[in-house]
């Protein structure tokens, strides 16, 4: 089950975990559906390498900047690559749905300067 205070907040600070045990947060946004959290992002980022070798993950909500405020609980889960049309699809819905007009910029406008190109995945995150 998702706490509803990482449900509700606009970002959650991600911690993934180097091969070394090193954890390293990143602020993202993150969507709430059914028993899992989203998380999209770009397909070459770190946090996507560091994934493949270790899905352990924690999730704290926090704000824009990853700043964690001192009462917020932090969770242990596990993620997993949603790679594919099919998932990358299903996250970049479920984020349109809860940052609508923001997210849908972003994501064309990102497009576009890439020459239509969307070098994207989704992450799936059970806690």
């Amino acid at each position: 089950m998702i706490p509803e205070a990482v449900a509700r907040s606009p970002y959650v600070s991600l911690v993934t975990f180097r091969r070394n045990g090193t954890p390293v947060a990143t602020p993202v946004w993150a969507v709430a559906e059914g028993t899992e959290l989203l998380v999209w992002t770009r397909d070459d980022s770190w946090k996507v390498k560091r994934l493949r070798q270790d899905p352990r993950v924690t999730v704290t909500p926090c704000d824009v900047r990853g700043r964690i405020a001192e009462d917020a609980r932090t969770v242990e889960g596990t993620g997993r690559l949603l790679e594919g049309a099919d998932g990358l699809g299903r996250v970049r819905k479920a984020m349109a749905r809860k940052y609508g007009l923001r997210f849908r910029l972003m994501d064309v406008v990102g497009a576009l300067v890439r020459g239509g190109k969307r070098p994207h995945v989704g992450i799936s995150v059970t806690l």
